[in-house]
């Protein structure tokens, strides 16, 4: 198998990749989380401004929350940014800022799970291993003609075979490199739904390709049931401001995007019945002559009515979360992504 030509066809069209540049263990832990449930595209977009902002785990295990938040802004699932200061915070406390040796010992410190922690030793410290995401999952199946259904029992087959030597046996060269441009193979030319075979230069080895069907590696899961469609959801975002001041709620661990900042919002109505993230709103209102955005999370459809409000108004409305203001300035005010299109939508004029 051709994995120098992998390598230098990897290296010569995505080493400009901003994490790739000046490889750290550090860095790989960052882009790493980073990459969870984003793009590319994202990432680089965001990457070098918060390496900027945290530039080692120190940096980054003193950092409030808040602080962390506002500079996660635009990357979404904040959950990963509290997770990624909560790994820092360990390894800064029990391990001196070090990173332990081996994947097993990584997956001892809390948010540190399988994938990343053979990605901090294959990526990180350039070690012998394997970070089998779904692009490696997806490449190695097709490549070794694995005929098993993608997802943890595939990666723990392509892991045990990666171990006994039965995958890239004898490889001697940079695992780093190895890691980066099998995912860089699986994004263009491997895709789930497309296979350029013609393009690929690991083609020639390629089980899948001399099977004539790569796109049937690996196995597909069986279809969602009706329970995990998405479900329609109408929330009222009631907009409240003072001096360039809003007044919002801070969301709390029991909620979507915890540790933000949110507008009073209440449930018009939804399709989830066991939805018990906003208050039922019980006051009189006709949502149709409200202006209206739309947004997703998790499984959720939601359009969003707009109503600007005073205190007096909103107060009647029984909103029993504790309020506060918060200052509008987009850069440290930490307000939910949906808070300002809101807001923006109503009163652009203030931001």
């Amino acid at each position: 198998m051709n994995l120098k030509k992998l390598i230098a066809w990897s290296q010569s069209g995505f080493n400009d990749l901003p994490w790739r540049k000046k490889r750290t263990i550090y860095g790989t832990l960052v882009s790493e989380i980073m990459l969870q449930q984003t793009t590319v595209g994202t990432v680089k977009n965001h990457y070098d401004r918060f390496l900027t902002r945290f530039p080692d785990l120190k940096s980054l295990a003193q950092a409030s929350e808040d602080e962390l938040l506002v500079a996660w802004k635009g990357l979404g699932y904040y959950r990963r940014a509290r997770n990624l200061k909560k790994i820092s915070e360990h390894l800064f406390t029990h391990y001196k800022g070090n990173f332990p040796s081996t994947a097993s010992e990584l997956q001892e410190i809390p948010g540190i799970g399988p994938y990343t922690s053979h990605a901090l030793v294959a990526i990180g410290k350039d070690a012998r291993g394997l970070a089998v995401d779904a692009n490696l999952e997806r490449v190695i199946a097709r490549l070794y003609g694995l005929k098993i259904e993608k997802g943890a029992k595939l990666q723990k087959k392509i892991l045990e075979l990666f171990e006994s030597n039965q995958v890239f046996p004898d490889f001697n060269l940079s695992y780093r490199a190895l890691n980066e441009a099998l995912m860089d193979l699986g994004r263009t030319y491997c895709q789930a739904r497309k296979a350029a075979c013609e393009l690929c230069p690991l083609s020639l080895d390629c089980a899948a390709f001399k099977s004539k069907k790569p796109l049937s590696y690996p196995l597909e899961k069986a279809q969602k049931t009706k329970d995990s469609l998405d479900h329609e959801l109408h929330l009222l975002r009631v907009i409240v401001i003072k001096k360039n001041q809003i007044l919002v709620y801070k969301k709390n661990e029991k909620e979507w995007l915890a540790g933000q900042y949110e507008v009073p919002t209440f449930l018009l109505s939804t399709t989830d019945e066991k939805l018990k993230q906003y208050p039922q709103f019980m006051g009189k209102l006709k949502a149709e002559n409200l202006k209206t955005y739309k947004t997703g999370i998790t499984k959720y459809k939601i359009i969003n009515s707009v109503l600007e409000a005073d205190q007096k108004l909103l107060k009647s409305f029984g909103f029993e979360k504790q309020l506060e203001w918060r200052d509008l300035n987009h850069e440290d005010s930490n307000l939910s992504t949906a808070s300002y299109k809101a807001i923006k939508l109503l009163a652009s004029s203030v931001l």
